[in-house]
């Protein structure tokens, strides 16, 4: 395929249209395809085309798209990152790639080795774009590097080829309840490096315009969502529990914002917040299921289905729809067996848009020909064909749309407090999906203090939120450590207090609230 030829009908037909509106501004679609054209000449100037690795690291904007344009249009592999990733690791994501080049915004220069290069790309002037003299590329080579934590270890890259990229696009844009056109405007808060910025790319591929901002801020939202240019919104859970509490505050009283859709996933809708969600916006609530592995589409269920679901008596788990085309999921037990519909087991999947295999350290571990994907999720089919997400398989946790592997958590924190046990964990929360917690066994005094430095180093969204010490950490019989057991425990020992900074309160015993 030739991503020339991909964005040249793109531009030619929608390219006076407003393709994307950022914090400097609005954007035709002609525009970001020039100003990708710039940024792929440069790197076609420093020698980047088919079988190289940049990476890129931006705050959402017009910029960090056109950037992403550049990366396919030279034929490069892109690997994004998100910028509030650590020094380490945004070194360890350039070591298992091999990148020497990073394309930014402006943002601080990361702490790379010296062998890697950065380029701003706001010095790069646009190019009037042309379609011919740009590379084909193979199909089956790696497009897009996505990294995402693993249950041990650091974190490892899911390799999504050029061909699945590009298919991923279209199931996206098949799957979506309304098809985007030229009155169409999704607004995109999670940060580009997400999978939900393929959203970008599908609704500019349809000639309607994305609304990119940086961070969740109700007071700008809100507002923007009652003047009825935003028509969808995708927004995980933590967001619209954010949202939902912002317009029950008086502040905010007479707004109704005007969506046709709200589009989520990364983590179960709780029924609670569901029903938030729909007293503050009406029935408009499109719910998916996506992995870092599997772009979305996985499963779906529809506005009018999400609200049916909701309406059902509670079951074993939370029903996240049926498959979407081309998708296939199968139930099955730890001997890799598939179980009938009603019985719980290991979710696997399959796709014409999932990842190709793994990128890592120590080299790569590529899918065989029809081998499923193993999500490390728990759960079960019913007799209607719907998937139920029943519980993790693994002690991962997701917390506020981010998936944070314990160990790393540990990792960070043990060398600040030496001879104490610490177990990380995530405990259910309405507001993050999961509150990252760290329970020590038996800890010195002021040992909180002791773990500033540590956490002050961590990515902000991996640092724990809660903190407790316990006289002894829950094993079972063969010694291993029962987070089962601890977060039973903790429900049975404190009531959560639900906020933006949590706290657990004990029994008639109140704890300071965490400000970390």
């Amino acid at each position: 395929m030739n991503w020339g030829r991909e964005l040249s009908a793109m531009r030619d037909r929608y390219g006076d249209r407003v393709g994307i509106v950022d914090i400097e501004g609005t954007h035709t679609t002609a525009s970001v395809v020039d100003r990708a054209t710039g940024i792929a000449r440069r790197l076609q100037d420093l020698g980047l085309g088919p079988g190289e690795f940049v990476a890129t690291i931006f705050q959402n904007s017009a910029l960090a798209a056109a950037a992403s344009y550049a990366v396919a249009l030279v034929g490069s592999t892109e690997v994004p990152i998100n910028p509030v990733l650590s020094a380490a690791e945004i070194g360890h994501a350039l070591r298992c790639t091999g990148t020497r080049i990073i394309l930014l915004d402006g943002a601080a220069k990361p702490t790379v080795s010296a062998d890697v290069s950065v380029e701003d790309v706001r010095a790069i002037a646009a190019c009037a774009f042309v379609p011919e003299g740009w590379p084909d590329v193979v199909n089956d080579e790696p497009s897009r590097i996505v990294f995402t934590s693993g249950t041990t270890g650091p974190a490892k890259g899911a390799i999504h080829t050029h061909r699945s990229r590009w298919v991923a696009s279209l199931m996206l844009r098949a799957a979506l309840p309304i098809l985007p056109g030229g009155d169409s405007r999704i607004l995109l808060m999670t940060p580009f490096s997400h999978g939900s910025s393929l959203l970008t790319f599908a609704y500019l591929a349809e000639g309607a315009s994305v609304h990119l901002m940086q961070g969740v801020d109700p007071a700008v939202i809100l507002p923007l969502l009652n003047e009825g240019e935003v028509t969808e919104m995708f927004a995980p859970p933590t967001v619209l529990a954010k949202l939902t509490e912002a317009l029950g505050r008086s502040g905010h009283a007479g707004l109704t914002p005007k969506l046709k859709t709200i589009l989520t996933g990364t983590a179960p809708l709780s029924p609670t917040l569901y029903r938030n969600v729909v007293n503050a916006f009406g029935e408009i609530v499109r719910v998916t299921y996506g992995k870092s592995e599997i772009f979305n589409p996985i499963t779906v269920l529809d506005p009018a289905e999400t609200a049916a679901v909701y309406a059902e008596p509670p079951a074993d788990g939370l029903c996240v729809g049926w498959p979407a085309s081309g998708v296939e999921v199968e139930i099955r037990d730890d001997e890799g067996k598939a179980l009938p519909h009603g019985e719980i087991g290991q979710i696997h999947l399959a796709s014409p848009h999932m990842f190709t295999g793994y990128i890592t350290a120590n080299g790569r571990r590529m899918l065989a020909p029809g081998e499923y994907h193993d999500t490390g999720d728990l759960g079960r089919i019913d007799d209607r064909g719907r998937l139920f997400l029943v519980a993790r398989d693994s002690d991962m946790m997701k917390s506020g749309g981010y998936k944070i592997a314990p160990d790393e958590v540990e990792r960070a924190l043990v060398p600040a407090l030496p001879g104490t046990e610490l177990v990380a964990l995530g405990f259910p929360s309405e507001y993050w999906g999961e509150i990252v917690t760290v329970v020590a066994q038996r800890p010195p005094d002021g040992w909180r203090d002791d773990l500033m430095d540590a956490l002050s180093a961590m990515t902000p969204y991996k640092r724990p939120r809660l903190f407790v010490a316990i006289d002894e950490i829950p094993r079972n019989a063969i010694g291993k450590i029962s987070r089962a057991h601890l977060r039973r425990w903790l429900s049975e020992t404190y009531d959560l207090v639900e906020r933006p900074h949590p706290a657990f309160v004990a029994k008639a015993v109140v704890l300071a609230e965490n400000q970390i």
